[in-house]
Order: structure tokens, then C-alpha cells, then sequence
């Protein structure tokens, strides 16, 4: 399952993001994944400072986000980046790596995001292409909305034939690993939310102690 969030960012959120990367050091995106023959683009030196307060600025965004929160259940949440795609750049089909490392420990990667930056105008390709089955599904959205999506599909950028494609990305490790069981949660807690007002008190109760006895189940143990 795919969730797109509209508005993530505010405005002046997306407005302080872009000002950050004109004035910061981009690298070749490889040096994060230097066995890669398909990856080709940019991303924000780690090095920079405006690495640290973009990546900051993304985190409480999406971390002050209730759809963001109902439907990826964070456990951990990765630095978010900035990446930049110019003319004939792409990430060719991949699929996200299993793990991260985050300084002592491994982030399992469950959920990936991107945050788009640029306005639709300004370039021209650069959709986020995912694979489901044999179709691909296309995403290319307004400037500070987002889409999340299972690690484990195959994507790929398709190439950017004109202008500057800006994104931000991140990897979530999810309290309910299984993507099958996380989304049959995310549908029943939508359903408490829009039906259970209307439930009686007895229905009510019973619906939210199998919500909560579920995401007790299927949580992993610390």
C-alpha cells in the first residue's frame, strides 16, 4: 500500500528547505551506495551544516504528521536528505537496502518516503516510478507533499530531461514490521476512526481492545 500526504511541509518550511541546498555542498549520491551501477544523482554532503538543520526540519515534519504516524507506525526514523537530480540524471530500478546503519545500531528499513521540493514547472521527468506486479505507478507531487511506500518494492527515478528535481528521502523502521499486517492495521484503525463515533459504547470498546491487542501481537519485542 502507497499513502500520499499532502502538505507535510508548509510553505515556509519548503521555502527554508530549498534555501538550504542552493547554499550547501552536494556530492555524488554513490558515496552512500558505492556498489550501485543505477544510482545517479546528488545528495546533501553530510559534512555541511545545512545537512543537519534540513535533515531536522524533515524529521519534525513528518514526525509532527498524524497520517505520516497512523500509517508507517515509526520506531525509528532515519535522517531525512536532500537529493538533487539534474538533466540525464535517474536512479534506475533498485530496491532500498535492508539495513542502515545509525551510529551504534541498524536501522531496518520498513517504509521508505519522499518528500518532494520542487515545483512541477521547473522540471521535466524525475517521477518516482513503482513497481506493483506488472504495472509501474507514477508519482510526482506538489511541492512539500509526500508519498510512503513499502522498502521492499522495486522504484526507480526516471530520468530528469529538464530543470532541477529536489526531494527529500528517508527510511523508516516500523513498529509492525510485516507490510501486510501493518496495512490490514492502518485500515482498521481508519475504520475506528470514521465508524466509531457512530458505534455504541459496548462496540466501541470491544473494536479498540482488538486494535490494540493486534498491534501488541504483531509489534516486534524489544
Amino acid at each position: 500500500m502507497f499513502l500520499e500526504i499532502e502538505e507535510v511541509l508548509t510553505p515556509d518550511e519548503v521555502a527554508q528547505l530549498r534555501a538550504l541546498a542552493e547554499s550547501a555542498r552536494f556530492v555524488d549520491g554513490r558515496i552512500s551506495s558505492p556498489h550501485s551501477t543505477v544510482k545517479n544523482n546528488l545528495q546533501i554532503d553530510h559534512g555541511d551544516q545545512a545537512y543537519q538543520l534540513s535533515s531536522r526540519l524533515m524529521a519534525e515534519a513528518l514526525m509532527r504528521n498524524e497520517p505520516f504516524r497512523n500509517f508507517a507506525f515509526p520506531a525509528l526514523l532515519a535522517p531525512p536528505l536532500l537529493a538533487r537530480y539534474e538533466p540525464g540524471m535517474r536512479y534506475g530500478l533498485h530496491s532500498d537496502s535492508a539495513t542502515i546503519q545509525l551510529g551504534q545500531r541498524q536501522l531496518r528499513s520498513d517504509v521508505s518516503c519522499t518528500i518532494f521540493l520542487s515545483d512541477l514547472e521547473d522540471y521535466d521527468g524525475g517521477a518516482l516510478s513503482i513497481q506493483l506486479g506488472a504495472r509501474r505507478v507514477e508519482f510526482k507531487l506538489q511541492p512539500g507533499a509526500a508519498v510512503i511506500y513499502p522498502s521492499t518494492t522495486l522504484h526507480e527515478v526516471t530520468p530528469v530531461t529538464r530543470g532541477r528535481r529536489l526531494v527529500g528521502i528517508t527510511f523508516i523502521e516500523s513498529q509492525i514490521p510485516d507490510p501486510a499486517l501493518r496495512d490490514l492495521l492502518y485500515d482498521l484503525d481508519e475504520v475506528a476512526a470514521t465508524e466509531g463515533p457512530q458505534m455504541s459504547d459496548e462496540g466501541r470498546v470491544r473494536l479498540q481492545h482488538v486494535r490494540t491487542n493486534l498491534r501488541r501481537m504483531w509489534s516486534l519485542s524489544k
